[in-house]
């Protein structure tokens, strides 16, 4: 099938073009380069420069290409950002989104993918058992930032479009994702921000106590869960994490011992609308999709550390 990949150019979207044309699809990548690079762009993709808010754009782009199906990557995804810029962030991630999902109903779209999140969709909230973690699709969504009220906005409109013009869609709700092509200098990405401070020899910065609670997935895994997801028949919201809890001390001794790295970390205060505790119960992944998480933390956090050596972009 022939699949438009928004935001094809950055860390996740460049991983699931390269799954989707390893697996024999068609892929056409569209994406603004705020944060993608040209240098992310597998070969054999066909790229289109532009903007989720730029409506004509995309109907230029939808006419001449005719996706089948959309693998809904792209958005502004910094939970800090988005506290101090609500207005941009719901113009990219949401109306964005909104413009999509019309040109995808006037072209004939047959499937969307779409990348929620996990940890700041499900925010401090509780499973109706009364248990709180990990938490399943069944467990109150309670944003505590923008960033993640967006998303779960969007997967309202996607569930709309599905029931009105039955336009079917899977939300695959993201852990905390890491691995090579993560931008090291970003606001978002804790491990590609260790590492690459780590291999400059330079302080690094935790936030709180670090025994916040997350959890860590490799991006190749993700990158095979959207496939399996547009691949499929599956429909509806679908976790996709390892189920394995991880605080953020020991990501960083994990990546000390990777890069060699003797300082200390310094700690600092804990920004507005982080969450203190997140995992994810991915058994609707394995079922519905036969999908899991491979790769531990280790062997990831190797790959990711290997990468960004041989990255000028450290």
């Amino acid at each position: 099938m022939k699949v438009l990949v928004t935001g094809g150019a950055g860390f996740i979207g460049s991983h699931v073009a390269d799954e989707l044309l390893a697996a024999g699809h068609q892929v056409v990548v569209l994406d603004n380069l705020h944060t993608g690079k040209k240098t992310n762009l597998p070969a054999g993709a066909t790229f289109h420069q532009a903007d989720l808010r730029d409506q004509p754009r995309l109907a230029e782009i939808f006419a001449a290409e005719q996706p089948d199906a959309i693998s809904h990557q792209a958005a502004l995804a910094s939970v800090r950002d988005s506290m101090s810029d609500p207005a941009t962030y719901a113009q990219v991630n949401v109306v964005g989104t909104l413009h999509l999902l019309e040109l995808a109903r006037a072209y004939g779209v047959k499937k969307i993918v779409f990348a929620s999140t996990g940890g700041a969709t499900y925010g401090e909230g509780y499973s109706e058992d009364g248990s709180k973690l990990p938490f399943t699709e069944e467990s109150r969504a309670q944003p505590k930032d923008n960033y993640g009220a967006n998303k779960l906005s969007c997967e309202f409109h996607l569930d709309l479009y599905r029931q009105n013009y039955g336009l079917e869609y899977v939300a695959l709700r993201y852990p905390n994702v890491y691995g090579p092509r993560q931008d090291s200098k970003g606001e978002a990405g804790v491990v590609a921000i260790f590492a690459g401070a780590m291999l400059h020899n330079l302080p690094t910065k935790i936030t709180g106590d670090g025994r916040q609670i997350r959890d860590f997935c490799y991006v190749n895994d993700i990158a095979r869960a959207n496939r399996l997801a547009l691949e499929s028949d599956a429909s509806g919201i679908i976790n996709v994490g390892t189920g394995v809890p991880t605080d953020i001390n020991r990501v960083h001794a994990v990546l000390s011992i990777a890069t060699g790295y003797t300082q200390a970390p310094v700690h600092v205060a804990r920004p507005a609308g982080e969450v203190l505790a997140t995992y994810l119960d991915s058994t609707k992944a394995r079922q519905v999709l036969g999908w899991q998480a491979e790769v531990t933390l280790e062997d990831g956090m190797a790959r990711t550390v290997a990468w960004l050596r041989g990255s000028t972009r450290l």
